[in-house]
C-alpha cells in the first residue's frame, strides 16, 4: 500500500472524528433543506415563481453551505494545525513527504463534499419531491469547478497562517463573506442588482448551480452571466488562487 493511500486512510479517520465538521459540513445542508421544507408555505407552488415552489428554487443553495464550510474552515485549520505542531516539517525527513498530507487532505475534503451533496440531493427527492438536477453533467462540472474555486481561496489561508486559531478566525470571516455575497444568505431573486452582479464573481458560482439544477429556477434567480461564462470565471479563480497558494506555501 502506497504512502499516499495510507495517508488518505489516516486523514479519513481523523475527519470522521471531527464531529463538528461532519455535523455542519456533511449533514447540515440536508438538515437545513429538510427543516425549511417542513414549512408549508415553502412547499406551495407560487405564481411569482412560474409555478415552482420556493423550496424548489432554493434547494441548490443548501449545497453551498457544505462546500464553503469544509473548504474554508476545515481544510485550512487542519493544515495550519499540522504546521503549528511541526508535523509538516517532521514528515519531510520521512518517506511520507508532507505533500502527501496536503493531497490526502484535499481528497478527503472533496469526498466529504460529494457525500454531503449526494445525501442532500437524495433527501430532497425522497422527502420533498424536489427533482434531481435536470442537467446532471453541467451540474457536476459547475459543482467541481465551484468547489475548486473556493478551495483555492482557502488554500491561500492554509499556505501562510501559523496557527489553527488564526486559520479558524480567517475561515469564519471567509465563510460569511462568500455566503453573503455569493447569494446563499439572501435569495438571489430579492437581492439588489448590484449584489447579484457581485455574486456572479463569487465562488462557488451559485447561479451556475441553480441554472444547471433547474433551468426554470435559474431564470427566476436572475439572468446574470451565462452558465459557461460564470464557469470560466470560477475556473480562472481556481487556477489563480492555486498558483498563489503554491507560491506562498510554507512547510514550517
Amino acid at each position: 500500500m502506497s504512502a499516499l493511500t495510507n495517508m488518505i486512510k489516516v486523514e479519513t479517520k481523523l475527519f470522521l472524528r471531527d464531529r463538528a465538521t461532519v455535523l455542519f459540513g456533511v449533514l447540515f445542508p440536508t438538515a437545513l433543506l429538510l427543516g425549511l421544507g417542513s414549512i408549508p408555505d415553502l412547499r406551495t407552488p407560487s405564481a411569482d415563481l412560474g409555478g415552482l415552489r420556493p423550496i424548489d428554487v432554493w434547494a441548490p443553495t443548501a449545497l453551498v453551505f457544505g462546500i464553503v464550510m469544509i473548504a474554508v474552515q476545515h481544510v485550512p485549520t487542519v493544515i495550519a494545525t499540522y504546521r503549528e505542531r511541526g508535523i509538516l516539517r517532521r514528515l519531510s525527513t520521512t518517506p511520507v513527504h508532507p505533500r502527501n498530507v496536503l493531497i490526502a487532505q484535499m481528497i478527503v475534503a472533496f469526498s466529504s463534499v460529494l457525500v454531503s451533496a449526494a445525501l442532500m440531493i437524495f433527501a430532497a427527492w425522497a422527502v420533498l419531491g424536489i427533482a434531481p438536477p435536470e442537467q446532471p453533467l453541467k451540474f457536476a462540472v459547475a459543482f467541481v469547478i465551484g468547489y475548486a474555486a473556493v478551495l483555492g481561496i482557502s488554500m491561500i489561508t492554509a499556505a501562510v497562517v501559523r496557527s489553527s486559531s488564526a486559520a479558524t478566525s480567517i475561515g469564519t470571516l471567509l465563510f460569511v463573506v462568500l455566503m453573503f455575497f455569493g447569494g446563499a444568505f439572501l435569495p438571489r431573486a430579492i437581492m439588489p442588482e448590484v449584489l447579484q452582479t457581485i455574486g456572479d464573481f463569487v465562488p462557488p458560482g451559485l447561479q451556475a448551480l441553480i441554472s444547471s439544477w433547474s433551468p426554470a429556477a435559474g431564470e427566476i434567480t436572475g439572468a446574470g452571466m451565462s452558465f459557461w461564462v460564470q464557469l470560466s470565471v470560477m475556473a480562472g479563480i481556481a487556477v489563480i488562487t492555486a498558483a498563489v497558494a503554491a507560491k506562498l506555501f510554507r512547510w514550517e
